[in-house]
């Protein structure tokens, strides 16, 4: 495994921009930031107080007169949009509920600003929930860079969404969203949402980060310790015999869109290298019953084996270390780690970490806006990670996205569906959002392999990778790295699965005998278009397949295993014929798409016997 070392990742983002074209078909060009960061943690009162240094680079062809940061943890009190949010909707999620609006005063989170300047001059700035809105001094013109300095403090929430202190498994800090961090601007523009409880957008960028802590606390997360001999707690051998209270944490994470970090004073720790790759890190409580404790050590060779079929199916993992923490609640993905809950059976375990590490591709170095485009990351992991547990749990499951059929299915017949493309906040029910984003979204993967072939499907998730890793790629990016690997046209795909209700529903209507043959009459019910295959099983055990393209892909396929290929089917048209020379008597049944790779909401007609 080859990586990118840290100077060059430092170089890669310094520039800010990349020949690759895409998005708003303009020469491609990001945001940078560079976070210097000096914190120190009080682990009684779960607060914290800090500084930090931001240089900005404005490499938009924007001049920018205002800048938004976000503070999420202002989110975790009563009153505030993610509070009245789970208090109003009809399925709440069951990890928040009305849990904000109970907390009591020493438990509301929080992120003051208490003073902030650019190029130290005072800047006018105010908070709004969870969006600090700040005027700069001197407009930040297209292509220069400005210092932002901070003096901040945070108080940690309970867990209750992904971070806070306590969790249920008694994890002591689980740190993720905890500094005041520069929103995304983009082709766009400005990416300002508030935190309501769905996902994400950061600004690449490297982190340099000094965490003073609890000498007896272990920490781990983002980032490359740069101190171990201070330190010791599993990373090297503590040569320092510093008697403070407090140890200082000292991390440098190049090329990163976030820093996360979490610590417990009964974290045990186990590291494992990758052959030829990064070292993993295991965080998990000490205090755990000896079943889990097994199930964490039996998860580390796993976590390897995840990490290799992830580098040989999207890329090479980049970094030099991933750690695994005990902490949240559920599982999130981080910048190089990922924090879990613990007290699992092995089976739940190794499907968590093979998502939380799929994300690492397609969420962490991917870095679409998942705000906006939810299932670009959570639907491509969901799929990813299905085969994954299938291979290393030899469950020998030949249709493994059986249940995310079954469930799409289920939301469309429930009339509870939105579109994918709906903004992850603005979904009317949680289960949609649930369904829409994993499970159809997976399914976006599976129909676009059944459109474009395995060999192809394959090539394409490595091409997206290769074009957008580091970047901040969007929907029609990545069908556009599908489009150019097959040679076909596929914007009708994109467009019909994610901005549309549309369905998949084709049917046999008829097998009627026609000169020494029969014809074979198709119709397509559903508005959604698909490719079509059509399998004959004749009364002596033979099958005749054959394969009609979609004209508006402009091409197919690579047909194997002697299918016949027919002509194209124009979408407009809702029926379609082919004759074949075979006498009705010999044939047994007419079907199409014979091994349910097609997400069709009826296969009730897609079968017609000949009697």
């Amino acid at each position: 495994m080859k990586f990118v070392n840290r100077f060059c990742l430092l170089v890669l983002l310094k520039s800010g921009v990349f020949i690759v074209g895409g998005q708003n078909n303009l020469k491609y060009w990001q945001q940078h930031v560079d976070y210097k960061m000096d914190v120190v943690m009080d682990v009684k009162s779960n607060s914290y107080s800090g500084t930090q240094n931001l240089i900005y680079t404005n490499n938009s062809p924007d001049d920018l007169s205002v800048v938004f940061y976000h503070l999420y943890y202002n989110a975790f009190q009563p009153g505030s949009e993610m509070d009245v949010r789970s208090n109003t909707i009809s399925d709440p999620d069951t990890r928040v509920d009305k849990r904000i609006s109970k907390l009591k005063k020493e438990d509301y989170g929080f992120i003051n600003v208490l003073s902030l300047a650019q190029e130290n001059n005072p800047v006018n700035f105010k908070v709004v929930g969870t969006i600090l809105e700040v005027e700069l001094a001197v407009p930040l013109k297209s292509g220069d860079s400005t210092e932002l300095k901070m003096v901040f403090e945070g108080q940690v929430p309970p867990v209750i969404r992904r971070a806070g202190k306590n969790s249920g498994e008694e994890v002591a800090l689980s740190m993720a969203q905890w500094y005041p961090k520069m929103a995304e601007y983009d082709f766009e523009g400005w990416h300002a949402d508030p935190y309501i409880g769905r996902e994400f957008h950061g600004v690449w960028g490297d982190f340099d980060v000094k965490l003073s802590i609890d000498k007896n606390y272990t920490v781990g997360g983002t980032g490359y310790l740069q101190n171990a001999e201070d330190v010791g707690h599993g990373y090297g051998k503590k040569t320092t015999n510093d008697e403070s209270e407090l140890i200082t944490w000292h991390f440098i994470a190049p090329n990163v869109h976030d820093f996360t970090w979490a610590a417990d004073p009964n974290f045990t720790h186990d590291t494992i290298r990758v052959p030829g790759g990064p070292i993993l890190h295991f965080l998990y409580k000490s205090s755990l019953n000896e079943v889990y404790k097994k199930n964490w050590r039996r998860l580390q060779p796993m976590a390897v084996k995840i990490i290799q079929y992830y580098s040989r199916s999207i890329g090479n993992y980049p970094y030099e270390q991933y750690s695994i923490i005990q902490g949240g609640d559920g599982g999130m993905e981080y910048g190089m780690c990922t924090l879990i809950t613990g007290e699992r059976d092995f089976e739940s375990l190794l499907g968590v970490t093979a998502h939380e590490i799929g994300h690492t591709w397609f969420q962490f170095l991917l870095a679409s806006n998942e705000s906006k485009h939810p299932w670009l990351d959570e639907g491509f992991a969901e799929y990813t990670c299905t085969f994954i547990e299938n291979q290393l749990l030899k469950k020998s499951n030949k249709d493994p996205l059986r249940d995310s059929y079954n469930r799409y299915f289920s939301m469309v017949l429930d009339g509870k569906e939105q579109p994918m493309s709906t903004h992850a906040d603005r979904f009317e029910y949680n289960s949609s959002y649930s369904t829409s984003t994993y499970r159809k979204g997976a399914l976006l993967l599976a129909q676009l392999k059944y459109i474009i072939g395995e060999k192809n499907f394959k090539n394409t998730l490595k091409r997206y990778f290769k074009d957008w890793a580091f970047k901040h790629p969007t929907p029609n990016d990545f069908i556009r790295s599908a489009e150019k690997t097959s040679g076909l046209e596929l914007d009708w795909f994109l467009t019909d699965w994610t901005q549309t209700l549309n369905t998949i529903d084709y049917a046999v209507e008829g097998v009627n005998e026609f000169g020494r043959g029969v014809r074979i009459t198709l119709k397509r019910i559903g508005i959604m278009p698909m490719p079509v295959e059509v399998e004959v099983l004749l009364k002596d055990g033979r099958k005749l397949n054959y394969y009609i393209p979609l004209q508006m892909m402009r091409g197919e396929k690579p047909i194997v295993n002697e299918v016949l290929l027919l002509e194209d089917w124009a979408w407009a048209y809702p029926s379609y014929s082919f004759t074949i020379e075979i006498p009705d008597s010999e044939i047994e049944s007419v079907t199409l798409d014979v091994k349910n790779e097609t997400a069709d909401i009826n296969i009730s007609n897609n079968k017609k016997i000949i009697l």
